[in-house]
């Protein structure tokens, strides 16, 4: 495995909010940054919108002592930087995490995928088969909701032209997600500051505009991933779920209860949509008790 010498970690990292050492792999033409950190068995952490593998953090200190803890950043995302011409779709970021798994030859792994983590991780998993042994989703999702005037709505409004051109603007993603997606703490300024820095111009802000449109967009590969959930029903799946997000509601939580019949369910009382940031400790004790023999 050949890392890049071209990418470096940026001076606006803080080592002590994230004391994890940055790795940068080259993954067809783009900069992939990455932590890896600890040993044991592998946990493959995947990051949603517009948040990066800083979200991770607090899991990754709490849990490193027993467990390979690998988290990247999408193309576009953090610090990995995408080649010309990358359009940001689900299928894409998917397609370079599953080279990303072949290059790093994880295996035994286990998968923590939120929000659209948990869609792209599901779809990687559905196309390496053997290398995922267990599932922890965390308000997510793993099929079309066209239809549903729920998700219409908020891809036809977020994932609009004005809305697109105020997010590439103003960063206005991160500045009302972030916050939004926190219930029982409040994310610090230096926090903040981490998620605006890694997406600091109108050119970089596009990984994150491109998303919320795609929730119906990309119905066909949303599609392709329903349709082979019986290929990954037999994973013991953990589902963690807080239950104060405004996106993910309990029915996507009942119906992934239904396709993965070997779970259980950890519902964390007045968390948002970024559990594992906040409410880490609730998080990290929902999947050691899980995990433990």
């Amino acid at each position: 495995m050949a890392e890049t010498t071209s990418s470096v970690r940026p001076d606006w990292v803080d080592d002590a909010l994230f004391p994890f050492e940055s790795h940068f792999v080259e993954i067809d033409g783009h900069s992939v940054h990455y932590v890896d950190e600890g040993s044991g068995p592998t946990l493959l952490l995947l990051h949603g919108n517009p948040t990066w593998s800083f979200l991770w953090r607090d899991a990754i200190s709490a849990l490193r002592a027993d467990f390979r803890c690998v988290a990247m950043d999408y193309p576009g995302f953090g610090l990995s930087t995408a080649k010309p011409g990358y359009r940001y779709l689900p299928k894409e970021h998917a397609d370079v995490v599953g080279k990303f798994v072949d290059t790093l030859g994880l295996e035994g792994v286990t998968l923590v995928g939120q929000d659209w983590g948990g869609l792209i991780g599901l779809a990687v998993a559905q196309q390496r088969s053997g290398v995922f042994d267990r599932l922890v989703l965390i308000n997510t999702w793993a099929w079309p909701v066209n239809g549903d005037l729920h998700f219409e709505a908020f891809a036809r409004i977020v994932g609009g032209p004005p809305m697109r051109f105020l997010v590439r603007r103003f960063n206005l993603l991160v500045k009302a997600f972030i916050p939004i997606g926190h219930h029982r703490r409040k994310p610090t300024d230096a926090e903040m500051t981490h998620y605006r820095r890694a997406l600091d111009t109108p050119d970089r802000r596009q990984a994150c505009a491109v998303l919320p449109g795609q929730v119906i967009a990309s119905r066909a590969f949303f599609a392709d991933i329903e349709s082979s959930l019986p290929d990954l029903a037999h994973l013991p799946t953990l589902i963690i779920w807080g239950d104060a997000d405004i996106a993910f509601r309990p029915q996507e939580r009942e119906r992934l209860e239904a396709t993965f019949p070997d779970h259980k369910t950890v519902i964390v009382e007045g968390a948002g949509i970024y559990v594992e940031s906040d409410a880490p400790e609730e998080f990290v004790a929902a999947f050691r008790d899980w995990v433990a023999p």
